[in-house]
């Protein structure tokens, strides 16, 4: 028969053993928890997350792959050379759309003022350059496929809402070769203070060249995040796809994707920061 000092000692040994499970579980909660969701992470692919709070989780949430195996070591760029096709609508829009952008309960990241919401022009395309640290990235624009989204995008650039702020996330994951910005706090939290309805349909996909706004993992709850891919990207059709990247962008995006990234955000939502550093510098609106 055990005496009484064995028991009481297998009985602390035991209470050792659950407080060192639950702490465990506490660091794993921490660990794969992802950071509120600023408007949208999330960063695509968001990214993603793409591309990350709103309530929040990080909107690089929304960029998650069905896959993750990054190690934060510097990446070979995707063999995809070639841009993907521009997705088209099956259905076209109607000639305007009404545009709504609900404010939420976290402050903007930046003082700046919502875009003009009511109907909105659902035709044309818009130019667009985005000086980054890297080298010149050009975007088209283009209204017909994201009316709302190109609307925001625009509001915000004019404001300087991305001017000097960092994409704090690259992946380079199979199956997700993104860059995520357009969070100016660069924690993947920040958002504009209102959200985006989502603009996708069921027949879109993802791919080389195209940008896509990131989210929280929530329907309707884009804010001012994106992604550029740059390479093969597996993602369901919940990601808001609004411009496409010019060949000259595609290859600062391919020297930024080489360097790798630093792992800090794997294994969830996957990825890191940029080995190297990409800052946005402006967003210049080049035709309208």
């Amino acid at each position: 028969m055990p005496t009484n000092e064995q028991r009481r000692e297998a009985a602390k040994r035991k209470l050792d053993r659950q407080l060192a499970r639950r702490a465990q579980r506490a660091k794993a909660r921490r660990r794969y928890a992802v950071a509120g969701g600023a408007a949208a992470v999330v960063l695509v692919v968001g990214i993603v997350a793409l591309i990350v709070t709103l309530g929040r989780r990080d909107q690089s949430a929304a960029a998650k792959p069905a896959a993750s195996a990054g190690t934060g070591a510097a990446a070979t760029p995707s063999p995809d050379t070639k841009p993907a096709a521009v997705p088209v609508r099956p259905k076209p829009l109607p000639a305007s759309v009404d545009c709504q952008y609900p404010a939420t309960q976290q402050a903007s990241a930046r003082p700046v003022r919502p875009p003009l919401a009511g109907s909105t022009s659902a035709r044309g395309t818009v130019g667009a350059s985005m000086q980054t640290s890297a080298g010149a990235i050009g975007l088209t624009l283009d209204r017909a496929l994201a009316p709302c989204t190109v609307n925001s995008f625009l509001s915000l650039a004019k404001q300087g809402f991305y001017s000097h702020s960092p994409c704090h996330r690259l992946v380079t994951n199979p199956g997700l070769h993104v860059l995520q910005c357009g969070d100016p706090t660069g924690t993947g939290t920040g958002g504009p203070g209102y959200t985006i309805s989502d603009e996708v349909f069921p027949e879109l996909t993802y791919g080389r060249g195209l940008v896509a706004m990131a989210n929280t993992g929530q329907p309707d709850s884009g804010g001012s995040q994106f992604f550029l891919i740059y390479g093969q990207t597996r993602l369901p059709p919940q990601y808001t796809v609004f411009a496409t990247i010019s060949p000259a962008g595609l290859q600062v995006l391919d020297r930024i994707a080489k360097a790798g990234d630093d792992g800090s955000l794997e294994p969830s939502p996957g990825g890191g920061k940029p080995n190297l550093p990409v800052t946005i510098t402006s967003v210049d609106v080049t035709a309208t």
